[in-house]
C-alpha cells in the first residue's frame, strides 16, 4: 500500500467542489507564487527559459530583485525584460497578486455570485476596489465571445429590474426601472444573454440571426417579434403562454426561463439592484458559470487560464 500524504488536502466524497481553498492557499500563498505562475504560463513553462523577443531565439531568463512593484524576468543574454502581468488585467494594478487571485476564487467558487461588499470585507480593501475588481474580471474575463448555438434553442426575452412605487404590475413601462434582457440556450448545451433597449422584432432578429447557426430548431413564445424565424430559415415551434400552456411534448422554453430564474434570484438574494449600466457584467457572470458547468477543471482554473489568454 503506498504511503498517505497527510499534505494533500483532503475533500468530501460528497462534495461537488473542485478546488477547495485549502487547496487554494497552498498553491497561491502569496504575491511571489502568484507571479512565478503567471511567468510559467505566458512565457516560460521550464521556469527558466523563454523566447527573448530582442534576441529572437529561446533564452535563460533570470528574476532579478528590483524595486518595482510588479518584478520582471531578465534576458541573460540582452538584458531585455519580460512582465508576466504586462497586458493582462493586472498591468498597473496597485492590488497584489494574490488578493487578484483570491477575488477570481471567491467568485467562481459561488453558485450565485457574492457582493461587492462582502468582496471588500473577505479582501480587507475598499469597497470601490473591491467592485473594481469585480467590474474588470466580468468585463474581460468572463465577456461573453462571439459564441453561436445550433440544433435546438430556445429563445427568449426578460426583464431585469423593479417597479416604480404606485406603478401597475405587468408588462413594463414608463414607470418601470426594468431592463430589457434577451437570452438563447441550446439544449444541453450552452445561454448568451444580452441587454437590449427593447424588445422589438429589429433588436431581437439580428441577434439571432448571429447568435443562432441557420436551419436550428428554435423554441420561443408567442412574442410577435419572433414571428418572422421560419422565413429567415429556422424550423420555429413555439409555445403560448397566454392559454397558459407551458409543454407541449418537446416544444417549451423551461431551459432558458430556468436560466432567467437563477439570474434574477441570485441578482435578488445577493446584489438586491443591479442599474442597467452594469447589468451586462452581471449577465456575463452568470452565462460563465453556467456555460463551464461541466468543465472537467475547476472554474478558478479555467478564470485563471483566460486572464493570460489560455
Amino acid at each position: 500500500m503506498p504511503p498517505v500524504n497527510r499534505n494533500q488536502p483532503k475533500r468530501a466524497k460528497s462534495s461537488e467542489s473542485q478546488y477547495s481553498l485549502t487547496e487554494f492557499m497552498k498553491e497561491f500563498p502569496d504575491d511571489a507564487a502568484c507571479l512565478e505562475w503567471l511567468w510559467r504560463n505566458r512565457y516560460s513553462e521550464d521556469g527558466e527559459h523563454a523566447c527573448c523577443p530582442k534576441c529572437e531565439t529561446e533564452r535563460v531568463f533570470k528574476r532579478y530583485g528590483t524595486s518595482q512593484q510588479r518584478q520582471s524576468w531578465t534576458c541573460n543574454g540582452c538584458g531585455y525584460h519580460l512582465h508576466p502581468t504586462a497586458e493582462t488585467i493586472y498591468h498597473k494594478s496597485s492590488t497584489s497578486l494574490h488578493l487578484w487571485f483570491y477575488t477570481m476564487f471567491l467568485m467562481t467558487s459561488t453558485r450565485c455570485g457574492i457582493s461587492a461588499k462582502q468582496m471588500e470585507r473577505e479582501l480587507g480593501v475598499h469597497y470601490k476596489t473591491a467592485a473594481r475588481m469585480m467590474r474588470l474580471i466580468r468585463r474581460d474575463l468572463m465577456e461573453q465571445d462571439d459564441l453561436v448555438l445550433e440544433g435546438r434553442v430556445e429563445a427568449d426575452e426578460t426583464y431585469v429590474g423593479g417597479r416604480r412605487r404606485g406603478a401597475p404590475r405587468g408588462r413594463p413601462g414608463t414607470g418601470s426601472h426594468k431592463t430589457a434582457v434577451f437570452g438563447a440556450v441550446e439544449r444541453g448545451g450552452k445561454v448568451v444573454a444580452v441587454t437590449v433597449p427593447n424588445v422589438r422584432r429589429a433588436t431581437l432578429m439580428p441577434h439571432i440571426i448571429k447568435r443562432v447557426m441557420p436551419a436550428s430548431e428554435i423554441f420561443t413564445d408567442e412574442l410577435k417579434s419572433y414571428n418572422r424565424l421560419g422565413k429567415a430559415g429556422y424550423h420555429h415551434q413555439r409555445i403560448n403562454h397566454t392559454e397558459q400552456v407551458y409543454v407541449s411534448g418537446d416544444i417549451h422554453t423551461n431551459t432558458i426561463e430556468g436560466f432567467w430564474s437563477l439570474v434574477k434570484r441570485g441578482i435578488g438574494g445577493v446584489y438586491h439592484a443591479v442599474s442597467t449600466k452594469h447589468l451586462q457584467g452581471y449577465l456575463n457572470e452568470y452565462a460563465w458559470r453556467y456555460n463551464h458547468r461541466a468543465d472537467d477543471r475547476s472554474l478558478f482554473l479555467a478564470l485563471l487560464l483566460r486572464s493570460v489568454g489560455s
